[in-house]
């Protein structure tokens, strides 16, 4: 049935053109049936209000794929469309891609359209790992659907294990985006590991996409909440933490990867988010030659510094890379024996990249790696202790 519809959607992208835009690299070489590279394809938000994102991601796995074609030998080409961060497009997206002989893919960048499309690249045996996609159910699609990024549950663990263990404050708000999967994630294993450690979660904000705009910070205050905890993406931190500001209630602020962006805004006074604690696998003020190299480089390319989705990209293509030289790929292989080569070879690959040190992946398909906490100082991100 599914392959039916992934026909019937490939009719639809080819007449409308709906929804599958903003491919790069896309010149019609190779095939998944043996041609001159390998083909890597994927999706993301390029445009949209999580278009920082997507692009973050493309511009990244664009980088990898410059310096590992630089090298000779394997040669790839990528092809990232635009899904706008909806399953539909993605879908569609995915259609395009298998016309376009897409041997292997990055999925999606964001957790909704990959949960869309995971099914779909587990049944035609297409080997598929998403740079950011974090909800745990996606890589239980099947064996054929593998993580760069923290799983949500890992990060809220690990945010009130730090909080905990630094004595950052023992009450603690929640801010909860109700219809995102990320948000909810990453906000019931933190409760659940805030308790376990002693903390007390002294009330929770439940919102969604419709009313995110009008946050009642003074329910966070007059629950003498010393942290604030933000399972969120940037925007949404953004004005909370704006919102606390105006009404002169300063508490600890805590986010996930998601923060990732917020400094990069245009516009924004980076003064606002002055003291503020997140977890992210990578910073651009790291002073190691590889952070810098690529911080460079993406600077070149669009004009301000990486995110770590834009280093989960990177990573993703030289995990592929690695797998692929290590098992002896050709550019002339089928789509079937390069997957064949990747599933053996991620069984025992351990990579290090942007993202972490000595990376594995387990047998459900999930990084092994650990989260890092990072602290905003003078608009800049520095190791916390």
């Amino acid at each position: 049935m599914k392959k039916l519809l992934v026909v019937l959607l490939s009719v639809l992208c080819v007449l409308s053109l709906a929804g599958c835009s903003g491919g790069s690299g896309n010149d019609g070489t190779g095939s998944g049936d043996g041609g001159t590279v390998v083909k890597i394809g994927g999706s993301g938000p390029l445009s949209g209000p999580a278009a920082q994102y997507g692009i973050a991601v493309k511009t990244g796995a664009e980088i990898a794929v410059e310096e590992i074609n630089a090298l000779g030998g394997l040669q790839f080409e990528l092809n990232v469309l635009d899904d706008e961060h909806d399953g539909e497009k993605a879908a569609n997206c995915y259609a395009q891609l298998t016309d376009w002989g897409m041997d292997v893919s990055m999925l999606c960048v964001t957790t909704g359209p990959s949960l869309a499309v995971a099914d779909m690249y587990q049944e035609d045996g297409v080997f598929a790992m998403t740079p950011s996609g974090s909800a745990p159910d996606i890589i239980a699609k099947g064996d054929h659907i593998f993580r760069m990024c923290f799983a949500d549950p890992e990060q809220g663990v690990a945010a009130a294990d730090y909080i905990a263990a630094k004595g950052l404050g023992t009450k603690v708000f929640v801010f909860t985006k109700s219809d995102d999967e990320y948000s909810t994630g990453v906000a019931a294993s933190f409760k659940e590991e805030a308790a376990a450690k002693g903390l007390e979660v002294v009330g929770e904000y439940l919102f969604t996409s419709d009313n995110a705009t009008d946050f009642p910070a003074a329910q966070a205050q007059e629950a003498g909440a010393e942290v604030v905890f933000l399972p969120l993406y940037y925007e949404d931190d953004t004005r909370i933490i704006k919102a606390c500001q105006d009404l002169g209630y300063n508490p600890v602020f805590f986010g996930v990867d998601g923060f990732d962006g917020a400094l990069e805004q245009e516009g924004v006074d980076v003064a606002m988010f002055e003291g503020v604690y997140y977890l992210t696998p990578f910073a651009y003020s790291a002073p190691d030659e590889a952070t810098q190299s690529f911080t460079a480089k993406f600077n070149e390319k669009v004009g301000y510094n990486p995110n770590q989705f834009a280093a989960d990209g990177y990573d993703v293509v030289y995990a592929i890379y690695n797998a692929l030289t290590a098992g002896g790929a050709a550019a002339d292989m089928t789509k079937e024996e390069l997957n064949a080569i990747m599933m053996e070879q991620f069984k025992t690959l351990s990579y290090s990249g942007l993202t972490g040190e000595n990376m594995t992946w387990d047998a459900s398909g999930a990084v092994v790696k650990a989260p890092l906490v990072f602290r905003i100082e003078n608009g800049a991100l520095v190791a916390a202790d």
